[in-house]
């Protein structure tokens, strides 16, 4: 599980593209993985996702909160989005935050991915760099 080295110093920070919602998070990120299923490619526009967990009581809102919209399905897992650029932030459970995409985050978070899951369904063009675990389905005790 890949762990962020920030856990006792600056606190780490992010925000949308357009920069009106911002976030900052005052503990480590950990479990940082790049999910390459098909959903994850349209909720991120792109070939995978790339996101690290965070203890939602390290989370906080700083700017736009009221510009976020939340897309969540019935078991309580969603994504909330800018609604004036469309950058996925992050995801919640529940209601709460529970993982930051790293695509947003200001400067280096000092993380790396520690596996690829679902590359059974990656798009054909991609290739994934060797050197991370790669699991076709999920990886060994993912919920």
């Amino acid at each position: 599980m890949a762990l962020c080295a920030r856990e006792n110093s600056v606190s780490i920070s992010g925000e949308c593209f357009c920069g009106d919602v911002s976030y900052s998070i005052n503990g480590p990120l950990r479990d940082a993985r790049s999910c390459h299923c098909s959903r994850c490619r349209k909720a991120f526009s792109a070939q995978a996702s790339a996101y690290a967990l965070v203890s939602p009581e390290d989370f906080e809102w700083i700017t736009g909160e009221e510009l976020l919209t939340l897309y969540q399905n019935s078991y309580g897992f969603g994504l909330q989005f800018c609604n004036k650029c469309g950058s996925t932030l992050c995801g919640v459970f529940n209601g709460a935050v529970h993982g930051i995409t790293l695509g947003c985050v200001n400067g280096d978070p000092e993380v790396e991915i520690g596996r690829h899951i679902y590359v059974g369904s990656k798009a054909k063009w991609e290739i994934i760099p060797d050197g991370v675990p790669q699991y076709d389905e999920a990886a060994p005790g993912d919920p």
